[in-house]
Protein backbone atom coordinates (compact mmCIF):
# COMPACT_ATOMS: atom_id res chain seq x y z
CA UNK A 1 0.00 0.00 0.00
CA UNK A 2 2.93 2.60 0.70
CA UNK A 3 4.79 1.48 -2.27
CA UNK A 4 1.10 1.78 -4.12
CA UNK A 5 0.69 5.38 -2.48
CA UNK A 6 4.51 6.29 -3.62
CA UNK A 7 3.81 5.36 -6.82
CA UNK A 8 0.64 7.38 -7.10
CA UNK A 9 2.30 10.67 -6.09
CA UNK A 10 5.14 10.06 -8.12
CA UNK A 11 3.19 9.68 -11.24
CA UNK A 12 1.22 12.90 -10.16
CA UNK A 13 4.24 14.65 -9.87
CA UNK A 14 5.10 13.82 -13.78
CA UNK A 15 2.06 14.53 -14.73
CA UNK A 16 1.95 17.87 -13.38
CA UNK A 17 5.19 18.78 -14.77
CA UNK A 18 4.95 17.57 -18.02
CA UNK A 19 1.26 19.76 -18.47
CA UNK A 20 3.46 23.00 -16.24
CA UNK A 21 5.62 21.93 -19.66
CA UNK A 22 3.06 22.42 -21.79
CA UNK A 23 1.23 25.21 -20.64
CA UNK A 24 4.70 26.86 -20.91
CA UNK A 25 5.45 26.08 -24.19
CA UNK A 26 1.89 26.99 -25.59
CA UNK A 27 1.53 30.16 -23.75
CA UNK A 28 5.36 30.80 -25.48
CA UNK A 29 4.05 30.11 -28.62
CA UNK A 30 1.10 32.22 -28.15
CA UNK A 31 3.29 34.81 -27.25
CA UNK A 32 5.68 34.27 -30.29
CA UNK A 33 2.81 34.08 -32.55
CA UNK A 34 1.50 37.17 -30.85
CA UNK A 35 4.96 39.04 -31.03
CA UNK A 36 5.03 38.04 -35.18
CA UNK A 37 1.36 39.83 -35.73
CA UNK A 38 2.48 42.91 -33.81
CA UNK A 39 5.75 42.88 -36.09
CA UNK A 40 3.87 42.36 -39.16
CA UNK A 41 1.45 45.46 -37.91
CA UNK A 42 4.07 47.17 -37.04
CA UNK A 43 6.35 47.23 -40.25
CA UNK A 44 6.10 50.79 -42.06
CA UNK A 45 6.80 52.12 -45.91
CA UNK A 46 10.01 53.01 -44.73
CA UNK A 47 10.91 49.49 -43.96
CA UNK A 48 9.29 47.92 -47.01
CA UNK A 49 10.25 50.00 -49.72
CA UNK A 50 13.77 49.52 -50.73
CA UNK A 51 14.31 46.17 -48.90
CA UNK A 52 14.88 43.28 -51.59
CA UNK A 53 12.77 40.98 -49.56
CA UNK A 54 9.61 42.72 -50.55
CA UNK A 55 9.76 42.79 -54.46
CA UNK A 56 6.71 45.55 -55.83
CA UNK A 57 4.66 44.67 -58.15
CA UNK A 58 1.76 47.10 -59.95
CA UNK A 59 -1.61 45.12 -59.86
CA UNK A 60 -5.05 45.05 -61.54
CA UNK A 61 -7.08 42.24 -61.48
CA UNK A 62 -9.16 42.43 -64.09
CA UNK A 63 -9.49 39.69 -67.00
CA UNK A 64 -11.75 40.90 -69.35
CA UNK A 65 -12.27 43.51 -72.16
CA UNK A 66 -14.99 44.93 -70.30
CA UNK A 67 -14.01 46.96 -67.77
CA UNK A 68 -17.41 46.82 -65.97
CA UNK A 69 -17.24 42.98 -64.81
CA UNK A 70 -15.28 42.82 -61.34
CA UNK A 71 -12.52 40.62 -60.50
CA UNK A 72 -13.93 38.48 -57.36
CA UNK A 73 -13.00 37.82 -53.49
CA UNK A 74 -11.40 34.43 -54.49
CA UNK A 75 -10.16 35.62 -57.84
CA UNK A 76 -8.00 38.40 -56.46
CA UNK A 77 -6.81 35.89 -53.75
CA UNK A 78 -5.38 34.23 -56.60
CA UNK A 79 -3.59 36.98 -57.58
CA UNK A 80 -1.96 37.20 -54.58
CA UNK A 81 -0.88 33.95 -53.64
CA UNK A 82 0.97 33.69 -56.91
CA UNK A 83 2.73 36.79 -56.86
CA UNK A 84 3.27 36.45 -52.81
CA UNK A 85 5.17 32.95 -54.09
CA UNK A 86 7.73 35.12 -56.61
CA UNK A 87 8.87 37.47 -54.00
CA UNK A 88 6.34 40.12 -54.25
CA UNK A 89 5.67 41.86 -51.28
CA UNK A 90 3.78 45.48 -51.88
CA UNK A 91 1.38 45.63 -54.94
CA UNK A 92 0.30 49.43 -56.22
CA UNK A 93 -3.63 49.92 -57.00
CA UNK A 94 -4.85 52.74 -58.84
CA UNK A 95 -8.12 54.06 -57.99
CA UNK A 96 -10.18 53.78 -55.02
CA UNK A 97 -14.04 54.53 -56.47
CA UNK A 98 -14.04 50.90 -58.22
CA UNK A 99 -14.59 47.83 -56.45
CA UNK A 100 -11.27 46.59 -56.89
CA UNK A 101 -9.46 48.08 -54.27
CA UNK A 102 -11.56 47.44 -51.32
CA UNK A 103 -12.13 44.17 -52.55
CA UNK A 104 -8.17 43.54 -52.94
CA UNK A 105 -8.11 44.64 -49.56
CA UNK A 106 -10.65 42.00 -47.99
CA UNK A 107 -8.64 39.61 -49.90
CA UNK A 108 -5.26 40.18 -48.19
CA UNK A 109 -6.76 40.04 -45.09
CA UNK A 110 -8.44 36.89 -45.47
CA UNK A 111 -5.60 35.49 -46.37
CA UNK A 112 -3.47 37.00 -43.77
CA UNK A 113 -6.37 35.40 -41.15
CA UNK A 114 -6.07 31.82 -42.83
CA UNK A 115 -2.17 31.87 -42.68
CA UNK A 116 -0.99 33.71 -39.86
CA UNK A 117 2.28 34.01 -42.22
CA UNK A 118 1.06 35.26 -45.23
CA UNK A 119 2.50 38.90 -45.78
CA UNK A 120 1.21 41.57 -48.73
CA UNK A 121 1.38 45.06 -48.22
CA UNK A 122 -0.20 47.93 -50.39
CA UNK A 123 0.33 51.63 -52.14
CA UNK A 124 -3.15 53.03 -52.40
CA UNK A 125 -3.36 55.04 -55.25
CA UNK A 126 -5.91 57.70 -55.46
CA UNK A 127 -7.27 58.80 -58.82
CA UNK A 128 -6.78 62.74 -59.84
CA UNK A 129 -8.52 63.98 -62.66
CA UNK A 130 -9.15 67.75 -63.91
CA UNK A 131 -12.33 69.56 -64.36
CA UNK A 132 -13.88 68.02 -67.26
CA UNK A 133 -11.50 64.81 -67.55
CA UNK A 134 -12.67 61.86 -69.91
CA UNK A 135 -16.08 63.76 -71.36
CA UNK A 136 -16.39 65.69 -74.87
CA UNK A 137 -15.88 69.03 -73.13
CA UNK A 138 -12.92 70.54 -73.10
CA UNK A 139 -10.36 69.79 -69.95
CA UNK A 140 -9.53 72.64 -67.43
CA UNK A 141 -6.02 71.74 -66.47
CA UNK A 142 -6.27 74.53 -64.02
CA UNK A 143 -9.10 73.01 -62.26
CA UNK A 144 -9.45 70.03 -60.67
CA UNK A 145 -12.67 67.62 -60.86
CA UNK A 146 -15.23 67.01 -58.26
CA UNK A 147 -14.66 63.53 -58.42
CA UNK A 148 -11.34 63.78 -56.29
CA UNK A 149 -12.21 64.69 -52.85
CA UNK A 150 -14.31 61.68 -52.61
CA UNK A 151 -11.55 59.41 -53.82
CA UNK A 152 -9.42 60.70 -51.41
CA UNK A 153 -12.17 60.97 -48.97
CA UNK A 154 -12.14 56.35 -49.50
CA UNK A 155 -8.56 56.46 -50.08
CA UNK A 156 -8.60 57.72 -45.94
CA UNK A 157 -11.80 55.73 -44.92
CA UNK A 158 -9.68 52.25 -46.64
CA UNK A 159 -6.40 53.33 -44.68
CA UNK A 160 -8.61 53.33 -41.39
CA UNK A 161 -9.68 50.07 -41.86
CA UNK A 162 -6.76 48.67 -42.97
CA UNK A 163 -3.34 49.97 -41.28
CA UNK A 164 -1.88 46.47 -41.04
CA UNK A 165 -1.73 46.23 -45.25
CA UNK A 166 -1.65 50.41 -46.59
CA UNK A 167 1.48 51.49 -45.70
CA UNK A 168 1.94 54.26 -48.82
CA UNK A 169 -1.14 56.52 -49.86
CA UNK A 170 -0.05 57.54 -53.99
CA UNK A 171 -2.06 60.98 -55.19
CA UNK A 172 -2.84 60.99 -58.62
CA UNK A 173 -1.28 58.87 -61.34
CA UNK A 174 0.57 60.66 -63.94
CA UNK A 175 -1.68 63.09 -63.47
CA UNK A 176 1.12 65.93 -63.91
CA UNK A 177 2.33 64.85 -67.30
CA UNK A 178 1.50 67.25 -70.11
CA UNK A 179 0.86 64.24 -72.75
CA UNK A 180 -2.05 63.20 -70.41
CA UNK A 181 -3.79 65.55 -72.00
CA UNK A 182 -7.56 64.21 -71.44
CA UNK A 183 -6.78 64.45 -67.46
CA UNK A 184 -3.55 66.23 -66.43
CA UNK A 185 -3.73 68.65 -63.30
CA UNK A 186 -1.44 71.13 -62.17
CA UNK A 187 1.06 70.70 -59.48
CA UNK A 188 -0.85 72.68 -57.14
CA UNK A 189 -3.51 70.40 -56.96
CA UNK A 190 -1.99 67.34 -56.16
CA UNK A 191 -0.03 69.73 -53.57
CA UNK A 192 -2.91 70.38 -52.25
CA UNK A 193 -4.18 66.78 -51.35
CA UNK A 194 -0.56 66.08 -50.39
CA UNK A 195 -0.85 68.27 -47.45
CA UNK A 196 -4.10 67.41 -46.46
CA UNK A 197 -3.25 63.66 -46.10
CA UNK A 198 0.22 65.00 -44.12
CA UNK A 199 -1.74 67.14 -42.03
CA UNK A 200 -4.77 63.65 -40.94
CA UNK A 201 -1.40 62.02 -40.16
CA UNK A 202 -0.34 64.86 -37.72
CA UNK A 203 -3.83 65.13 -36.11
CA UNK A 204 -3.90 61.21 -35.76
CA UNK A 205 -6.66 60.55 -38.35
CA UNK A 206 -3.93 58.73 -40.43
CA UNK A 207 -1.22 56.11 -39.02
CA UNK A 208 2.21 58.32 -38.40
CA UNK A 209 4.04 56.30 -40.44
CA UNK A 210 1.85 56.24 -43.53
CA UNK A 211 4.16 57.17 -46.50
CA UNK A 212 2.18 59.85 -48.72
CA UNK A 213 3.47 60.26 -52.80
CA UNK A 214 2.60 61.26 -55.67
CA UNK A 215 3.15 58.60 -58.88
CA UNK A 216 4.44 60.17 -61.63
CA UNK A 217 6.29 60.66 -64.69
CA UNK A 218 10.17 61.13 -64.49
CA UNK A 219 9.75 64.39 -66.46
CA UNK A 220 6.77 65.69 -64.00
CA UNK A 221 9.46 65.33 -61.22
CA UNK A 222 11.49 67.67 -62.89
CA UNK A 223 13.37 65.35 -64.74
CA UNK A 224 12.37 66.36 -68.12
CA UNK A 225 11.77 69.99 -69.00
CA UNK A 226 12.39 73.20 -67.62
CA UNK A 227 8.29 73.81 -67.99
CA UNK A 228 8.10 71.20 -65.34
CA UNK A 229 10.78 73.07 -62.69
CA UNK A 230 8.08 75.20 -61.10
CA UNK A 231 7.84 76.44 -57.67
CA UNK A 232 4.35 74.02 -56.52
CA UNK A 233 6.79 71.19 -57.63
CA UNK A 234 9.62 72.64 -55.58
CA UNK A 235 6.64 72.62 -52.64
CA UNK A 236 5.48 69.37 -53.65
CA UNK A 237 9.04 67.96 -52.95
CA UNK A 238 8.75 69.19 -49.40
CA UNK A 239 5.29 68.11 -48.76
CA UNK A 240 6.23 64.12 -49.94
CA UNK A 241 7.54 61.44 -48.00
CA UNK A 242 9.42 59.83 -50.97
CA UNK A 243 9.11 60.03 -54.77
CA UNK A 244 7.73 57.52 -56.61
CA UNK A 245 8.81 57.75 -60.86
CA UNK A 246 7.88 56.36 -63.86
CA UNK A 247 10.15 55.32 -66.36
CA UNK A 248 9.44 53.58 -69.88
CA UNK A 249 12.46 52.74 -72.26
CA UNK A 250 9.77 50.52 -73.95
CA UNK A 251 8.06 53.83 -75.35
CA UNK A 252 10.84 55.34 -75.96
CA UNK A 253 11.91 53.16 -78.17
CA UNK A 254 9.72 54.80 -80.69
CA UNK A 255 9.33 58.54 -79.13
CA UNK A 256 13.25 59.26 -78.38
CA UNK A 257 14.83 56.02 -80.38
CA UNK A 258 18.71 57.35 -80.15
CA UNK A 259 19.77 55.41 -77.19
CA UNK A 260 17.29 52.10 -79.57
CA UNK A 261 18.81 52.44 -82.68
CA UNK A 262 22.38 51.98 -83.10
CA UNK A 263 24.93 51.86 -85.75
CA UNK A 264 25.26 48.43 -87.87
CA UNK A 265 28.19 46.32 -86.28
CA UNK A 266 28.40 43.21 -88.69
CA UNK A 267 30.99 41.86 -85.67
CA UNK A 268 28.06 41.19 -83.67
CA UNK A 269 25.43 38.11 -84.08
CA UNK A 270 22.09 38.96 -83.72
CA UNK A 271 21.55 37.69 -80.26
CA UNK A 272 24.37 39.67 -79.51
CA UNK A 273 22.49 43.02 -80.57
CA UNK A 274 19.05 42.32 -78.95
CA UNK A 275 21.30 41.63 -75.71
CA UNK A 276 22.98 45.09 -76.15
CA UNK A 277 19.93 46.69 -76.86
CA UNK A 278 17.69 45.67 -73.93
CA UNK A 279 21.19 46.24 -71.80
CA UNK A 280 21.28 50.32 -73.17
CA UNK A 281 17.25 49.80 -71.97
CA UNK A 282 18.16 49.49 -68.47
CA UNK A 283 20.86 52.28 -69.25
CA UNK A 284 18.02 54.90 -70.06
CA UNK A 285 15.93 54.07 -67.36
CA UNK A 286 18.90 54.49 -64.88
CA UNK A 287 19.23 58.20 -66.77
CA UNK A 288 16.10 58.96 -66.02
CA UNK A 289 16.05 57.89 -62.71
CA UNK A 290 19.21 59.71 -62.31
CA UNK A 291 17.46 63.15 -63.67
CA UNK A 292 15.14 63.20 -61.51
CA UNK A 293 17.68 62.89 -58.47
CA UNK A 294 19.44 65.81 -60.15
CA UNK A 295 16.75 68.18 -59.56
CA UNK A 296 16.12 67.27 -56.16
CA UNK A 297 19.47 67.62 -55.07
CA UNK A 298 19.41 71.05 -57.19
CA UNK A 299 16.47 72.09 -54.98
CA UNK A 300 18.16 71.61 -52.27
CA UNK A 301 15.98 68.15 -50.85
CA UNK A 302 16.90 64.42 -50.16
CA UNK A 303 14.31 62.16 -50.23
CA UNK A 304 14.10 58.55 -51.23
CA UNK A 305 13.26 57.83 -54.89
CA UNK A 306 11.59 54.89 -55.80
CA UNK A 307 10.27 53.39 -59.75
CA UNK A 308 6.35 53.67 -59.67
CA UNK A 309 6.39 52.08 -62.89
CA UNK A 310 8.26 50.46 -65.60
CA UNK A 311 7.52 47.62 -67.62
CA UNK A 312 7.63 45.62 -71.55
CA UNK A 313 5.04 44.77 -73.61
CA UNK A 314 5.36 41.28 -75.01
CA UNK A 315 2.90 41.37 -77.98
CA UNK A 316 2.26 44.65 -80.36
CA UNK A 317 -0.38 44.51 -82.66
CA UNK A 318 1.02 44.84 -86.74
CA UNK A 319 1.79 48.62 -87.83
CA UNK A 320 2.03 50.08 -84.53
CA UNK A 321 4.66 51.53 -82.91
CA UNK A 322 6.52 49.00 -81.28
CA UNK A 323 6.10 46.03 -84.19
CA UNK A 324 7.69 44.66 -86.89
CA UNK A 325 7.00 47.92 -88.86
CA UNK A 326 8.17 50.34 -86.05
CA UNK A 327 10.85 49.76 -82.98
CA UNK A 328 10.86 46.00 -83.26
CA UNK A 329 10.65 46.45 -79.72
CA UNK A 330 7.93 43.99 -78.35
CA UNK A 331 8.36 40.16 -77.14
CA UNK A 332 8.59 37.75 -74.65
CA UNK A 333 12.06 37.58 -74.32
CA UNK A 334 12.62 41.30 -74.64
CA UNK A 335 10.32 41.74 -71.77
CA UNK A 336 11.59 38.51 -69.89
CA UNK A 337 15.41 40.33 -69.87
CA UNK A 338 14.51 43.64 -69.11
CA UNK A 339 12.92 42.68 -65.91
CA UNK A 340 15.48 40.80 -65.11
CA UNK A 341 18.27 43.85 -65.20
CA UNK A 342 15.46 45.64 -63.41
CA UNK A 343 14.92 43.57 -60.65
CA UNK A 344 19.01 43.42 -60.99
CA UNK A 345 19.70 46.90 -60.48
CA UNK A 346 16.66 47.93 -58.45
CA UNK A 347 17.27 45.60 -55.80
CA UNK A 348 21.11 46.10 -55.71
CA UNK A 349 20.45 49.94 -55.32
CA UNK A 350 18.03 49.48 -52.46
CA UNK A 351 15.47 50.78 -54.79
CA UNK A 352 11.57 49.62 -54.99
CA UNK A 353 10.60 48.63 -58.37
CA UNK A 354 6.99 48.52 -58.78
CA UNK A 355 6.85 46.52 -61.78
CA UNK A 356 3.87 47.36 -64.63
CA UNK A 357 2.49 44.81 -64.19
CA UNK A 358 1.40 41.17 -62.72
CA UNK A 359 -0.93 40.02 -65.37
CA UNK A 360 -2.10 41.00 -68.50
CA UNK A 361 -5.16 43.45 -68.77
CA UNK A 362 -7.45 43.11 -71.83
CA UNK A 363 -9.73 46.53 -71.27
CA UNK A 364 -6.60 48.70 -71.44
CA UNK A 365 -6.98 48.48 -74.99
CA UNK A 366 -10.32 46.26 -75.37
CA UNK A 367 -10.88 47.52 -79.13
CA UNK A 368 -7.58 45.83 -80.10
CA UNK A 369 -6.58 42.99 -78.42
CA UNK A 370 -3.55 42.70 -79.80
CA UNK A 371 -2.94 46.44 -78.50
CA UNK A 372 0.26 46.06 -76.71
CA UNK A 373 -1.18 47.96 -73.56
CA UNK A 374 -3.15 45.12 -72.42
CA UNK A 375 0.04 42.80 -72.87
CA UNK A 376 2.28 44.20 -70.12
CA UNK A 377 1.42 41.42 -68.01
CA UNK A 378 4.55 38.50 -66.71
CA UNK A 379 1.28 36.25 -66.58
CA UNK A 380 -1.56 36.00 -69.30
CA UNK A 381 -5.39 36.28 -68.42
CA UNK A 382 -5.24 33.13 -68.13
CA UNK A 383 -1.88 32.81 -65.97
CA UNK A 384 0.48 31.10 -67.90
CA UNK A 385 4.05 32.23 -66.99
CA UNK A 386 5.90 34.42 -69.38
CA UNK A 387 9.50 33.84 -70.51
CA UNK A 388 10.43 35.91 -67.35
CA UNK A 389 8.86 33.84 -65.14
CA UNK A 390 10.03 30.62 -67.04
CA UNK A 391 12.95 29.63 -64.39
CA UNK A 392 10.30 29.67 -61.41
CA UNK A 393 8.01 27.23 -62.87
CA UNK A 394 10.72 25.31 -63.40
CA UNK A 395 11.99 25.63 -59.93
CA UNK A 396 8.16 25.02 -58.44
CA UNK A 397 7.85 28.20 -57.28
CA UNK A 398 4.28 27.94 -58.52
CA UNK A 399 3.17 24.42 -57.92
CA UNK A 400 -0.31 24.29 -56.82
CA UNK A 401 -1.40 27.54 -57.47
CA UNK A 402 -3.80 28.45 -60.34
CA UNK A 403 -5.32 31.19 -62.05
CA UNK A 404 -9.05 31.34 -62.58
CA UNK A 405 -8.51 27.26 -62.13
CA UNK A 406 -5.80 27.05 -63.99
CA UNK A 407 -2.11 25.32 -63.10
CA UNK A 408 0.97 27.74 -64.06
CA UNK A 409 2.26 26.47 -67.16
CA UNK A 410 5.11 28.46 -69.81
CA UNK A 411 3.74 30.09 -72.98
CA UNK A 412 5.45 28.86 -75.95
CA UNK A 413 4.82 25.26 -74.17
CA UNK A 414 8.46 26.17 -72.72
CA UNK A 415 9.68 26.03 -76.27
CA UNK A 416 12.71 28.56 -75.93
CA UNK A 417 13.53 27.97 -79.67
CA UNK A 418 9.82 28.36 -80.90
CA UNK A 419 9.88 31.78 -78.94
CA UNK A 420 12.90 33.24 -80.60
CA UNK A 421 11.28 33.30 -83.98
CA UNK A 422 8.83 35.60 -82.63
CA UNK A 423 12.27 37.70 -81.34
CA UNK A 424 13.16 40.87 -83.73
CA UNK A 425 16.36 42.72 -83.85
CA UNK A 426 16.52 46.27 -83.13
CA UNK A 427 16.72 48.43 -85.79
CA UNK A 428 20.41 49.89 -87.08
CA UNK A 429 21.40 52.49 -89.35
CA UNK A 430 23.40 51.83 -92.55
Amino acid sequence: MKNYLKNLIVLLAITMAVGCGKNAKNEEQSVNNENQMTTSKKLTAAEILGNPKYLAMSYGGYRYADHDIEPTIDELKDDMKLLSAMGVGIVRTYKVHLPQAANLLQAIHELKQEDENFEMYVMLGIWIDCKNAWTDQEPDHNVESEANKPQVEEAVRLVNKYPDIIKVMAVGNEAMVHWAATYFVQPSVILKWVIYLQDLKKSDKLPTDMWITSSDDFSSWGGGGAEYHTEDLEKLYKAVDYISMHTYPYHNTHYNPEFWIIENDETLSDMEKIDAGMIRAKTFAQKQYDSVAGYMKSIGVNKPIHIGETGWATVSKPGDFYSAEGSRATDEYKSGLYYKLMREWTNEAGISCFYFEGFNEPWKDSKNPMGSENHFGLFTKEGQAKYGLWEMVDNGIFEGLTRDGNPVVKTYDGDKEKLMKDVLVPPTTK
